[in-house]
């Protein structure tokens, strides 16, 4: 388990982490949310060790991780901006982290250097930016760490390799347990692949939930009513959280079990009535909203 304790995180007069506190448990993917700018890069930093907060701490199972060598072999960080050597092949990455993990997988390394059709020989200067995203997540992958941190790994993939990574990463759970946290701007990415997400704006997670039970838990009802007094009766029983008004048509997102919501259509009778499930960012747009941010600023 991870586990990020108060931490807080400054450069000269900039706080780019605000008291920041969440767990990521074991054998699960780990969504974290967040602009340009919000303290992602940060964070990950942070938990790698590579910054030492100056308030709060973070654990790596039950091991504070800054200047412990035993925590950090736990850890692989892909960066947003990559580092390789001048002029190095992909061989002499693969020698480089041999050294830095022992667990290094070698034959594990130029099998998916094999299926990817990328020559472990060539230059990496000469590679584009998605075949240096695909290097990295290949260097993780075969580190052997319990933890592998990702900064917008998937950005500058196309889509059947991008498919193809998160393939890997879940036979990787599946196989030996692996641990990924994915850190992104674009919530849709992450939709499909994530179990647990934590939303992280001007340097503070604002909430942390299990993905599951946020989609289960809040909905959007479109319906044509038979009367306006129809909303106030469904406001009784369940949280409105947002709604809009297009012609006839009113559209809810409300909170509460399905069932419960489509009992109340019984009861209402209304002219038309549809529960969907909520996107990922529709989710968070409502939770933003009722927290009193306004999301579509977040994503500005």
């Amino acid at each position: 388990m991870i586990e990020i304790n108060g931490v807080t995180k400054k450069f000269d007069e900039l706080t780019a982490l605000r008291e920041v506190s969440a767990k990521i448990e074991e054998g699960q993917v780990f969504g974290l949310i967040g602009t340009n700018g919000s303290g992602k890069s940060t964070l990950l930093r942070t938990i790698c060790g590579v910054y030492r907060p100056e308030e709060g701490e973070v654990k790596i199972d039950g091991e504070n991780v800054f200047e412990n060598p035993a925590a950090k072999s736990k850890v692989f960080y892909i960066s947003d901006d990559q580092f390789f050597f001048a002029g190095g092949t992909p061989m002499d990455m693969l020698r480089y982290y041999q050294t830095v993990y022992p667990a290094f997988d070698k034959e594990r390394f130029l099998k998916l250097m094999e299926i990817m059709k990328l020559n472990p020989k060539r230059k990496i200067n000469t590679f584009s930016k998605g075949m240096k995203k695909q290097l990295s997540v290949m260097l993780g992958v075969s580190a052997g760490t319990k933890y592998l941190l990702c900064d917008e790994t998937f950005d500058g993939l196309d889509p059947v390799i991008r498919q193809t990574v998160k393939s890997l990463f879940i036979k990787e759970m599946a196989d030996r347990g692996l641990t990924p946290i994915i850190a992104s701007h674009n919530l849709r990415e992450l939709e499909d692949v994530c179990d647990h997400v934590g939303l992280l704006h001007q340097g503070g997670i604002l909430f942390s939930q299990d993905l599951d039970s946020m989609k289960l838990g809040i909905f959007k009802l479109q319906c044509v009513l038979r009367s306006p007094d129809d909303i106030a009766k469904i406001g009784e029983h369940f949280p409105i959280l947002k709604q809009e008004h297009t012609g006839t048509l009113t559209t809810l997102t409300l909170r509460g079990e399905s069932s419960a919501i489509s009992h109340l259509e019984m009861e209402l009778t209304p002219i038309f009535w549809e529960l969907l499930p909520l996107t990922l960012e529709e989710i968070f747009i409502s939770e933003m909203e009722v927290k009193g941010y306004d999301f579509s600023k977040i994503y500005e």
